[in-house]
């Protein structure tokens, strides 16, 4: 009798799967970049005053919150050019207090607005029908159809592997949100989806986005998404030690993908992978030879074609927060260069080290970048990396 079910359960599985693949829909290449073509890698930029500048002069808090605990923010620039900000916060990471908020930057005064709670479990748990113990990693995104839409990690039972994906979407940029979804991304018992970096663009107007698995093992997803519908997915990483993907689109086939390392032996650099196929399928690339505490990485593509990456360049620890930069060639070979290093407390004794994580990187349309991360838990963090500065930084480090 157990035999006849086990085996009808196959038979089930299997037919669903195979029911969930032909649903797929043909795939798409990516959507390209936009670069500047005026801007040439050679051309040597006006040094003026900003060259001494230090990013952390134009910093400020995010605004402040009576949270003891916050972490994982994340950015996504408005229809008017403003910035919005959100960020899960509660008594601790996974308490059943936290929720995730959100503050708009206006970029014209410099200020953030008080935060407000777009979600906390209890609403999350009356708009997905099911029981969720914990909340965690909002990413913004604009949606094919214009409007707003936030992804974000919700848990029923057990940690972080046990997580799978929800999403809302907002129709006046992050003001008021519609009843909250289950991305479904296995036929299966869809657990173990979560969620960190960007989500890029298709040709078809389709959202491509970076996830990763934690269940046994540890590795990368990329999901083909029509609005709130999983409609594809594909594994990004090989092995079961990369996870929390950001990508850097390169043409309409190729792509670059670099990871937290999450590697029990062997070194602590940053693994990689190359998709030829516009994320269908992808292979293993050479390592970023530079350190990873298993931490969060950020990543963003600038206006020129330039790339920035936000890391703690640590083997062991998350006082140290730095910034690198490398030319769409440069990047393609792991041509990285330290442009400036954001946080240090390596001087300090071990206990009074603080911890500078979770990096998020965005950039507008003048190309000025973004960057917020946490830090200390205690606090988010903004930086505003202007395009000027960016600029001049390049020109310095580009071979004559």
């Amino acid at each position: 009798m157990k035999r006849a079910l086990s085996l009808l359960a196959l038979l089930l599985a299997s037919a669903s799967a195979i029911f969930y693949l032909r649903t797929l829909v043909p795939w798409s290449e990516f959507r390209p970049p936009l670069f500047d073509v005026s801007i040439s890698i050679e051309k040597v930029y006006p040094k003026k005053l900003l060259n001494d500048f230090n990013p952390q002069l134009v910093g400020a808090w995010v605004a402040s919150s009576s949270a003891v605990s916050v972490h994982a923010a994340s950015l996504i620039p408005l229809s008017d050019g403003n910035l919005r900000a959100f960020w899960f916060a509660g008594s601790r990471e996974g308490a059943p207090d936290v929720v995730i908020n959100s503050s708009m930057l206006n970029l014209k005064t410099g200020n953030w607005s008080e935060p407000t709670v777009v979600i906390d479990r209890v609403t999350a748990e009356k708009g997905l029908s099911r029981y969720i113990a914990k909340l965690g990693n909002p990413v913004p995104a604009w949606d094919t159809d214009g409007r707003l839409r936030l992804f974000f990690v919700t848990v029923s039972l057990g940690g972080w592997a046990g997580s799978s994906i929800s999403t809302m979407v907002s129709n006046d940029e992050g003001i008021n949100w519609e009843r909250p979804n289950r991305l479904i991304t296995s036929p299966f018992l869809n657990l173990s989806s979560l969620v960190k970096s960007p989500a890029i663009r298709f040709a078809d107007g389709r959202l491509g986005l970076p996830s990763y698995h934690e269940l046994v093992g540890k590795f990368g997803e990329f999901l083909r998404l029509d609005a709130h519908r999983v409609i594809d997915k594909r594994r990004m990483s090989s092995g079961r030690e990369s996870l929390q993907p950001i990508v850097f689109i390169e043409s309409t086939q190729q792509a670059m993908a670099f990871f937290r390392q999450a590697r029990s032996t062997g070194p602590a650099h940053i693994p990689s992978s190359i998709t030829h196929s516009a994320g269908y399928s992808w292979e293993t690339a050479n390592d970023l030879v530079f350190p990873n505490p298993n931490s969060a990485i950020a990543g963003v593509q600038l206006p020129d074609g330039t790339r920035l990456l936000v890391l703690n360049d640590l083997a062991v620890g998350r006082h140290r927060l730095v910034l690198l930069m490398a030319t769409p060639q440069e990047a393609m070979y792991s041509a990285w260069r330290l442009l400036t290093v954001i946080e240090d407390d390596s001087k300090l004794p071990a206990a009074e080290r603080r911890e500078y994580s979770y990096p998020f990187l965005t950039v507008t349309s003048n190309g000025d970048a973004h960057l917020v991360y946490t830090w200390d838990r205690k606090k988010i963090r903004h930086l505003k990396l202007p395009a000027e500065w960016l600029k001049n930084r390049r020109s310095e480090q580009v071979p004559s």
